[in-house]
């Protein structure tokens, strides 16, 4: 985990994506609640729009508030892509003002990400957008990387690579997602995030998707719209039943000094324990997170 944005944006619950296009949006996407802001230069970005799409994001940086610029990850176009190159040079500078992460699109092979890290520094976190085929098969290799923070997954890119089509619970992609949530446990990420929901009016289609996300070990999903972030946040945070138990569980573990103990009938080892200061991070992120800074 490299720079001082990687641990709130290991726990950030809600991607919020902005094209960059539209640098009037990119304060109101900070103040909409989502815990980061993914600014758009790929598919939010007409081919002719790319290099003024580059210069809105360029320009509008310094009017952004340095809290808010730690939130910030900017997704590049793909590494085979001739927009790739100049995406980078712009990256480069923005490093040093405050700029979080990136978001490389569809990432396929770790040479790509080896690449953007070397150009970019260590400040920089790395998100590979897994969305092909060929992203999945490499996903251990780019989980491994350096500087890599987590795996996000490109569901709907997906299902168009792979030839799938997929009905609205996405039955068909659930050995894609375990694969993905594998990969970032045998590398220690922390856990992947999820793809977008397109339906923005349908609240119980979300509602749906996220329940499908956090019970398949996912712990953060891209949003599409601020409408969406209020209940992505919601659902990825820990229930106050789940907060009183963790809390329990590290009591009865100090107070046995680190011995063995049992608490509601279940012995409290390693991976409880594990899970239960994961359980408690994940609280205070959402209690005191970085949008409310």
């Amino acid at each position: 985990m490299s720079g001082s944005a990687g641990q709130p944006l290991a726990l950030a619950r809600s991607f919020l994506f902005v094209p960059a296009t539209r640098p009037e949006r990119f304060a109101k996407a900070l103040a909409s609640g989502a815990d980061a802001v993914i600014i758009d230069l790929e598919d939010a970005v007409a081919p002719g729009e790319k290099a003024q799409a580059r210069q809105l994001l360029a320009q509008a940086w310094p009017g952004l508030a340095a809290a808010g610029r730690a939130r910030v990850l900017v997704r590049v176009n793909a590494g085979n892509t001739p927009w790739h190159g100049d995406d980078l040079n712009l990256l480069g500078g923005l490093v040093g003002l405050g700029v979080a992460g990136v978001v490389l699109a569809k990432a396929e092979h770790a040479a790509q990400l080896s690449h953007v890290a070397a150009v970019l520094g260590p400040a920089c976190v790395l998100v590979p957008l897994i969305e092909s085929v060929a992203g999945l098969d490499a996903a251990d290799t780019l989980a491994r990387c350096p500087q890599v923070l987590r795996l996000a997954f490109g569901n709907l890119d997906f299902q168009a690579d792979a030839g799938l089509a997929c009905g609205p619970d996405e039955a068909e992609l659930t050995a894609v997602r375990l694969a993905l949530l594998l990969a970032s446990r045998r590398a220690q990420l922390a856990s992947p995030i999820d793809g977008v929901t397109a339906d923005l009016q349908d609240a119980a289609q979300l509602a749906r998707d996220v329940l499908r996300s956090r019970s398949g070990g996912f712990g953060a999903k891209l949003c599409i719209h601020p409408s969406q972030v209020a209940a992505v946040n919601a659902a990825f945070s820990p229930s106050p039943a789940e907060i009183d138990w963790a809390r329990r569980v590290l009591a009865a573990s100090k107070a046995a000094s680190g011995g063995v103990v049992s608490l509601d009938g279940r012995m409290v080892d390693t991976p409880v324990l594990l899970l239960a200061r994961r359980t408690l991070a994940r609280a205070d992120h959402g209690q005191g997170g970085p949008h409310h800074a």
